[in-house]
């Protein structure tokens, strides 16, 4: 077997590199001490140097102005830009994209997708419904009139909702049938309320009172939202491992120069044995990430369906980014609270990437579901 990563991906990682090379972790006010959000909008310099990177369009084909690469290749991306911190709509907007590519019709992608591959047009993902427990599809009823289709419901923390141009949002009919809707927040029927992550950075509450949306705007073909939902995952999967690799770097970093009765405390036992645990956590969730997106890109078929991989790489990130964090914190001591040193908000965002698209508990509850469905053996 193969698993060294093409020479396309990784000159997609290569790039990625180069440009968040100049990101600084603490470019905004600290989320411990910001009153509201601690910026008004994300990164908008570093989004461009991304369009201008092409690591905007990773995923549209070659005809509509993309790379055609796959999920791995956004995963490597992805795992660089958490390493900073980057604060920019990378995986929602690459993920909304990969749906529009598979499912839209082709005056949708002819309208859309090189124009978001540019950086024109901005696009997020309403995945949390009403509470971040319940399907999302749920939260939001669709019934098709002529050719229109009217919504209505909610959707909570949408990532992104004030500066994106526009929120892919799921809906259900009453048929039971799931349709992926491309709704502009600004848009009649449509409206927001703030609210904030544990990043500091604004979400949406979005309220949907009938709002009428034009039929080329939404996805009703079978599996799109799937699709989109476990892009989302896997993308949430690469960016704790990103983050995680940069926490440890920090902590071998620290105590490799903090000392104690005359020696580092990185050669003391019980400081090098916490810290191995936290590499060996990195390394599952490393195999289950590349597992579940090589599964997406390839379309390879297994035992189990790829929602099965999709959740072990989700359980294996909430909790290894947690533990990974946590024993930051306890080997840095004081200055794991510091809020003029930046592992403060890294503990932050994996908190929130630790929730997003589900818990650990909430995908050992779906793989148990797909183990029932699908006996081994």
């Amino acid at each position: 077997m193969d698993f060294t990563f093409t020479e396309e991906q990784q000159a997609a990682a290569e790039a990625a590199r180069g440009v968040f090379a100049g990101v600084a972790p603490d470019a905004v006010p600290s989320p411990a001490l910001a009153v509201g959000a601690v910026a008004d909008t994300f990164d908008r310099a570093l989004w461009k140097k991304l369009a201008d990177a092409d690591l905007l369009s990773l995923l549209p084909d070659a005809e509509h102005g993309g790379a055609g690469l796959d999920a791995v290749a956004l995963c490597l991306v992805l795992s660089e830009s958490a390493r900073v911190l980057a604060r920019v709509p990378l995986l929602e907007s690459s993920a909304a994209m990969a749906a529009v590519q598979a499912y839209g019709s082709e005056e949708l992608k002819s309208a859309l997708l090189e124009r978001a591959g540019r950086g024109e047009v901005v696009l997020t993902v309403a995945a949390s419904g009403r509470t971040g427990h319940d399907p999302a599809e749920l939260a939001v009823t669709a019934r098709q009139e002529g050719a229109e289709w009217i919504l209505d419901g909610l959707q909570t923390a949408v990532p992104w909702a004030y500066d994106a141009d526009l929120v892919a949002i799921p809906a259900h009919t009453a048929s039971g049938h799931t349709v992926l809707a491309l709704v502009e927040p600004g848009g009649e029927g449509v409206a927001l309320a703030e609210q904030f992550s544990t990043t500091g950075e604004r979400l949406g509450e979005l309220r949907l009172d009938s709002a009428r949306i034009p039929a080329r705007d939404v996805l009703d073909a079978d599996g799109a939202w799937e699709s989109l939902r476990r892009l989302l995952t896997v993308g949430t999967c690469a960016l704790a491992l990103g983050l995680g690799r940069q926490v440890l770097r920090m902590t071998s970093a620290y105590t490799g120069k903090r000392e104690q009765f005359g020696f580092p405390v990185a050669t003391f036992q019980a400081v090098a044995v916490q810290a191995a645990d936290r590499y060996i956590d990195l390394k599952a969730m490393e195999a289950a990430l590349w597992q579940a997106a090589w599964r997406l890109g390839s379309g390879t078929h297994g035992t189990l369906p790829v929602s099965a991989e999709v959740a072990v790489a989700k359980i294996w990130a909430a909790d290894g980014v947690r533990r990974v964090v946590q024993t930051a914190q306890h080997l840095h001591g004081g200055f794991g609270a510091d809020v003029d040193y930046p592992l403060h908000r890294y503990h932050a965002w994996a908190k929130h990437l630790e929730l997003s698209l589900g818990s650990a508990a909430a995908h050992e509850d779906t793989l148990g579901d797909l183990l029932a469905a699908h006996p081994l053996g």
